[in-house]
């Protein structure tokens, strides 16, 4: 099997089979961002003790590389202090422009890094991600 079909793969298994989808019941720290340009939408709620991202789920709706990559994100922010979730999004950023990035923790995450040849698709793994660094900005 080629690495791009094992990424695709992953990729799909987190959209056919979303981590965190849903919602608190009890509310949290939520964002809600949209991507005019597609139509994908995501409200994205943090559950924060002491600065530590102790739980993240999400609802939304768009294509499969959004979808897949707020999954990924919400799995890999847990259990993360303010600082280390912003560096695993500044990570992701430099990931989506080409330049090498490393995920041993959550090595799913690398799943999107063809993304970075499809330009208009940019976008669409990065709303997660920027939702997450709007909630940690309005959270600190």
């Amino acid at each position: 099997m080629q690495l791009d079909d094992l990424y695709r793969r992953v990729i799909m298994d987190h959209y056919k089979n979303p981590r965190n989808r849903g919602k608190f019941e009890d509310g949290g720290l939520t964002v809600d961002l949209n991507n005019p340009t597609c139509g994908d939408r995501i409200s994205l709620q943090l559950k924060v003790e002491d600065g530590i991202v102790k739980d993240a789920r999400f609802t939304g709706e768009g294509c499969s590389i959004s979808m897949s990559s707020a999954s990924m994100m919400t799995e890999a922010v847990k259990g993360r202090t303010f600082e280390e979730a912003m560096e695993l999004a500044e990570r992701f950023s430099s990931l989506m422009k080409g330049e090498p990035a490393e995920f041993d923790d959550y090595e799913d995450i690398e799943a999107l890094s063809g993304v970075n040849k499809f330009p208009a698709r940019i976008k669409c793994a990065t709303l997660a991600w920027n939702a997450l660094k709007k909630g940690i900005n309005e959270g600190s």
